[in-house]
C-alpha cells in the first residue's frame, strides 16, 4: 500500500459567475452534498466551502487519482443533483474551467481555515478579486 499525502485546493466558479446559492442555507447544503458525494466515490475532501457563485474544496489525492477526473466527478454530479432537485431558479452549470493548486503540509492548517471561514472573507472581497489575486500569488498566465 503507498503512503501519499498530495493536497491540491481546487476553486470553480458557477457559469458566467451567477450568484445562484445565493443564501446561506442552499450553500450548506450543496456543500454538504458534495462532501457526501466526494466519500462515496472515495475522494477524500478535506474541507469544502464557497460562496455565491464558487466553491473551494481542499483535496488529498489518492494514488489512482488525478485532479481533472475528481473536479469532473465533482462538478458533473453536483450539477446534476442541484438541477434534479430544482434548487436553483434556472438551470444550473458550473463554469468549465477551474483552478489547482498543490498545497505543502506547512500550509494545509492556514487553506483548512481560508476555506472554512470562507463567507466571511467576501464580505471583504469579490470573487472577481479573489480570481485575480489566485492568479498573480500562483503566476497562472
Amino acid at each position: 500500500m503507498p503512503f501519499i499525502k498530495i493536497y491540491i485546493h481546487v476553486v470553480f466558479s458557477t457559469k458566467n459567475r451567477i450568484p445562484y446559492f445565493n443564501t446561506p442555507e442552499l450553500r450548506i447544503k450543496v456543500w454538504k452534498h458534495i462532501k457526501e458525494n466526494a466519500s462515496q466515490k472515495g475522494i477524500f475532501l478535506d474541507m469544502v466551502n464557497g460562496y455565491s457563485d464558487h466553491c473551494h474544496c481542499l483535496i488529498s489525492l489518492g494514488s489512482n487519482q488525478n485532479i481533472e477526473k475528481i473536479v469532473q466527478l465533482l462538478k458533473g454530479e453536483s450539477s446534476y443533483w442541484i438541477n434534479k432537485n430544482a434548487l436553483t431558479k434556472e438551470k444550473f452549470f458550473w463554469q468549465d474551467e477551474y483552478f489547482a493548486v498543490s498545497v505543502s503540509e506547512s500550509m494545509i492548517e492556514t487553506v483548512r481555515n481560508y476555506v472554512k471561514n470562507h463567507e466571511s472573507h467576501h464580505k471583504k472581497k469579490s470573487f472577481a478579486e479573489e480570481y485575480q489575486e489566485f492568479l498573480d500569488k500562483y503566476n497562472f498566465k
